[in-house]
């Protein structure tokens, strides 16, 4: 037997669905900045390699693609990606690039993840 999952109400709660709406509307960045995030770390590589800035500080696409065990291109269009969406900086130390966690969304992700 199936149950009835329709709405059926006797009174609108208009204080609620407006409090609600109100809600939403002073959200709408927040929930905007989060949907970006969620989206970014939809991807399993995207997000091992999130989960690796947490535990390490910085890593560099060699070093990534070792742990990996893919080829530096598409490492290199991940963190691209994850760098783009503002999750993610990076650094020259000579001929290297190294990656970090974005200090601004440092402590968001350690939120979501966890």
């Amino acid at each position: 037997m199936k149950e009835d999952l329709s709405c059926s109400r006797v009174d609108v709660d208009t204080k609620l669905i407006e409090s609600a709406k109100l809600f939403l509307e002073q959200k709408n960045i927040e929930i905007e900045q989060n949907a970006k995030i969620f989206s970014l770390l939809g991807n399993e590589v995207r997000l091992k390699i999130i989960y690796l800035f947490l535990k390490y500080e910085k890593m560099c696409v060699c070093d990534l693609s070792d742990v990996l065990q893919m080829k530096q291109s598409p490492i290199s269009q991940h963190l691209r990606k994850l760098k783009d969406g503002g999750l993610l900086k990076n650094q020259r130390e000579g001929m290297t690039v190294f990656y970090f966690l974005n200090e601004n969304v440092q402590n968001d992700l350690k939120g979501i993840i966890r």
